[in-house]
C-alpha cells in the first residue's frame, strides 16, 4: 500500500510539473526561441556562414558584438524570461547569445 501510495504521489508531482512547464508563458518562449533559430539557421545559410551554437550569456564574457542580425521580442510582461541576440563578431561569425532578461510592463510604486 505504501509503494502504491508513492507510485501515486510521485505520478501528480510529474504530471504537476508538466502541467507547469507548458504553460502559456512557457510555450510562447518556446515557440519564440525556436522560430529563431530556424531564421538564424536560413539567415546563415543564405549568408554562407556557419549556423550559430547557442551560448548561454555568462557574467564578465567579452563580446565582440560587431553587426546585430536579430534579437528576440521582448517580454511583455513583468517576469524574467530568456531573450537571444544573433550577432556576427569582427571576424564575420555568426554567434548566437542566450540570456535572462526582465518584462518591460512593470509597475513601479512611487
Amino acid at each position: 500500500m505504501k509503494t502504491l501510495n508513492a507510485v501515486i504521489a510521485i505520478s501528480i508531482l510529474v504530471v504537476s510539473s508538466f502541467a507547469m512547464a507548458e504553460g502559456g508563458g512557457d510555450r510562447v518562449y518556446g515557440r519564440m526561441m525556436q522560430e529563431n533559430q530556424q531564421a538564424m539557421e536560413q539567415y546563415a545559410l543564405k549568408n554562407s556562414k556557419a549556423i550559430p551554437e547557442i551560448v548561454h550569456y555568462e557574467y564578465g564574457m567579452n563580446l565582440d558584438v560587431q553587426k546585430v542580425v536579430s534579437v528576440t521580442q521582448a517580454n511583455k510582461s513583468c517576469d524574467v524570461a530568456p531573450s537571444r541576440m544573433t550577432y556576427e563578431d569582427s571576424a564575420g561569425k555568426l554567434n548566437t547569445l542566450e540570456y535572462i532578461v526582465m518584462g518591460t510592463k512593470c509597475q513601479h510604486g512611487g
